[in-house]
């Protein structure tokens, strides 16, 4: 892939879905003695959200994070998942969970949609990354990945993307084990999802980046990754 191949000039957008575990004061009650689930991989994905902010330096043309913990609503879920809501809000009565979607889910999903759309409009063929990190141990067995880059091998260039991606970090990091579509696939339901039913393969690309949480919080790998992201983004630029 070089310079060219998009069909008009690319934006490159960051989101962060699950960037914290802060629970809304109006609904404190559902978590009491909850500090452990929210301070673990459930309640949020951590170091994801100082990835992401790193990454932003990188000449992005627009981000968006939450902080609020997934355990209140996922916004990585479309609204009819039964995970949509986890299992300290999903007994709620409807008028309570459609409060939680107005004021928390939609808010974040009409944003970034409605940002993305004001780019399509401009010709600009939106590449979008969204930052997540995985936990290095599941149900008991290690995750055997550094890095995962998922991605829908169907829609438009999101392998040849990935593929570039990937190759640009093994050169310059050539300790890490990245994998594709792992520890996920990436045509299951998201975020990402949803926008490449929105905006379609001719004017979207969407890559969820996993992170080992091995990783969190370490400023030198957050460096040294978003030095390959600078450079990963300058070729297709």
């Amino acid at each position: 892939m070089v310079k060219g191949a998009f069909p008009g000039k690319i934006a490159v957008v960051l989101s962060c879905e699950h960037g914290g575990n802060v629970v809304p004061d109006a609904f404190s009650g559902l978590f009491r003695n909850a500090s452990g689930i929210l301070a673990s991989h459930r309640g949020w994905d951590p170091g994801a959200l100082d990835l992401f902010m790193e990454m932003g330096d990188a000449g992005v043309d627009f981000s968006l994070f939450s902080e609020t913990t997934r355990l209140l609503i996922d916004l990585n879920r479309s609204l009819n998942k039964s995970s949509l809501f986890s299992e300290f809000t999903r007994l709620l009565e409807e008028v309570q969970k459609r409060t939680i979607i107005d004021q928390y889910y939609q808010p974040f999903r009409e944003k970034f949609s409605a940002h993305l759309k004001s780019l399509t409009d401009e010709k600009r063929f939106v590449l979008h990354v969204s930052v997540h990190s995985f936990t290095p141990v599941f149900e008991g067995k290690e995750r055997n990945a550094d890095v995962g880059l998922l991605y829908d091998p169907g829609f438009g260039l999101e392998k040849e993307i990935s593929l570039l991606w990937k190759k640009k970090m093994a050169a310059r990091l050539p300790g890490l084990h990245i994998r594709m579509n792992y520890p996920y696939l990436g045509k299951n339901d998201g975020h990402v999802f949803a926008l490449r039913n929105q905006f379609g393969p001719e004017n979207y690309a969407g890559i969820e980046l996993e992170v080992n949480q091995k990783y969190a919080f370490s400023k030198q790998f957050n460096q040294s990754f978003c030095g390959v992201f600078k450079d990963f983004l300058s070729v297709l630029r």
